[in-house]
Parts: C-alpha cells; sequence; structure tokens
C-alpha cells in the first residue's frame, strides 16, 4: 500500500501532511507486511535483473533479495553483474530517509532526480567505485503525460518492478499501460499486490484450502474499500490486480498465483497476487 494516489507532484500542507501520516504509519505496517510477504517476493525476485524502475518502493526494505556478491571488504552488496541500475520512483518525500539508507546499505551509490528531488539532492552518496547507481525520483506512472522526465531518459527498462503499489494508483490499467512502454522488448514486469479475494475456482490461487469464505471476505472488501481508501492514503483493497496487468496489451506471457492467507484478520481482507509478466520481444503483426 505504498501510496502512489496523487500521480503528480504536490507539495500542498494536506497532502504533506498525508504524506508524514502515511510514513508514521508504514514504520510500523512495513513490518507486519514484510512477515507475511517476504516468502513470495523470495519466489519472483530472482527475476529482477539489468537496469530496473521499482513503482513505490517505499523504505525498499526487498532489496535485500536481489542477487548480491561479495565486496573486497567481506560486505554483501548488490551483484554489479546482474543489476546495472535502479531508478526508485516513490512520490512520497517522507520515505526518503530509509529509502535511501536501505539502498547504501544494500551497497548502491545513491542519488536524486535534480528536477523532481532538488531539495535532497545534497544527501547523494559519495561516488564508490563499482557500486550500481540508485536514482530516487519524485513522481508516479498514472498518467503519460507526466512522467518524470529522468523516468523517460532511463527507458527502456529490463525490469519494472511493484511491490504493494498498484493498491493506490489513480488508474491501474493506464499505470500498466505505461509499463508495457516503459519496458524493452522482452522485458520483464515482476508485481506482488494485494487484490479482491479472487473467485471460487479461480485458476490462479494456489494453496487453496477453503479455510476463507471468499463470497463473505469479499463482501466485506467492496462495503469497507470507501472508508479503508480514505484512511489508508488511497489505497484500494478490491481491485483485481492480477487480471488487470494480464489484461493488458503488449504482454507476451503473464504468469501469476494467488494466495488467501490466513494468518491474521486483515490477510482475510488482503489476499495476494504475485508474478511476472513478459513484454513480447517484437510488436504484434
Amino acid at each position: 500500500m505504498v501510496a502512489q494516489s496523487e500521480g503528480r507532484k504536490d507539495d500542498s500542507v494536506r497532502s504533506r501532511v498525508a504524506d508524514w501520516l502515511f510514513k508514521s504509519l508504514w514504520v510500523w505496517e512495513s513490518r507486519r507486511n514484510d512477515v507475511k510477504v517476504d516468502v513470495y517476493r523470495k519466489m519472483i525476485w530472482p527475476e529482477i535483473s539489468g537496469k530496473v524502475l521499482d513503482l513505490g518502493p517505499g523504505f525498499a526494505k526487498s532489496l535485500k533479495f536481489l542477487s548480491h556478491a561479495t565486496a573486497a571488504d567481506g560486505s554483501q552488496v548488490v551483484d554489479a553483474a546482474v543489476i546495472s541500475g535502479y531508478t526508485a520512483l516513490e512520490p512520497n518525500p517522507f520515505l526518503y530517509g530509509k529509502l535511501h539508507r536501505n539502498a547504501e546499505e544494500n551497497g548502491f551509490a545513491v542519488g536524486y532526480d535534480a528536477a523532481s528531488c532538488a531539495k535532497d539532492a545534497r544527501a547523494a552518496t559519495k561516488k564508490k567505485e563499482g557500486a550500481v547507481p540508485f536514482t530516487i525520483v519524485r513522481g508516479t506512472l498514472d498518467d503519460a503525460g507526466r512522467i518524470p522526465q529522468a523516468v523517460l531518459d532511463g527507458a527502456p527498462y529490463d525490469t519494472v518492478l511493484t511491490s504493494f503499489s498498484m493498491c493506490t494508483v489513480r488508474d491501474p490499467q493506464a499505470t500498466v499501460a505505461n509499463i508495457v512502454r516503459l519496458l524493452r522488448p522482452g522485458g520483464k514486469y515482476v508485481f506482488i499486490e494485494h487484490v479482491l479475494q479472487p473467485d471460487v475456482g479461480d485458476p490462479h490461487v494456489v494453496d487453496d484450502t477453503g479455510r476463507v469464505d471468499v463470497r463473505f471476505w469479499a463482501r466485506v472488501q467492496n462495503l469497507i474499500n470507501p472508508v479503508w481508501r480514505a484512511i489508508g492514503h488511497g489505497c484500494n483493497i478490491n481491485r483485481r490486480t492480477g487480471d488487470i496487468i494480464a489484461g493488458a496489451c503488449g504482454w507476451e506471457s503473464v504468469d501469476y498465483r494467488s494466495v488467501r492467507p490466513v494468518i491474521d484478520l486483515q490477510s482475510r481482507i488482503m489476499p495476494l497476487s504475485f508474478g511476472v509478466a513478459r513484454k513480447a520481444a517484437k510488436p504484434a503483426e
């Protein structure tokens, strides 16, 4: 639920207060979230390679699941032979401190896009020989006409990543279409998102034990979504994100699975879809 809802840079007092409140909530909630979902991230993070665009990374604690290598000082750093560059497109500037620190802890050389993050540029990491560049850019992919220039200049990407970001984008179909455009032919979109309870018999559902009353919890999701969205900084809990991704034009294949965790009450209103979509190597004739 990393907030992407504004679709553009907004420095109004109301927006900044909302961003700060979300950051304060996410410090606590992200810890609980990671306990539940890291097992699924580990299944698909090995697909991430090359030049990466991460949409709504939040604190980016999942950087630890990227391919790592041993540095000269014995520390574990992101493997430059696997990851050549990383662009973190994050609209909430209150998340940048922890985002920056997590990137540095994984061996990245952190920088900021001067056009969208001018106030933060002075915090850039001192250049380190051989370190993979990690650029923080403020913005979203909601609107093709408002995508930050730094993101456009970095295209095409080998991998685009979203992790609990599609719930808050204003227009998920438009965002997925922009992801397809920004990928190179044959590039990968790696995603893990919470979704509306999949239907009974949905072929994407794995380990479906029948312990969840699907119809009941789907009704609950739809009923409480307006309130959830208001208090969750735009987070929607009733989107069929896996289906939205699979239904977009431009894919060669979309391989995703859905799970219905029964860990706690919240997990019943936040089943997960995760997988990899591959862009067609050449346009369809």
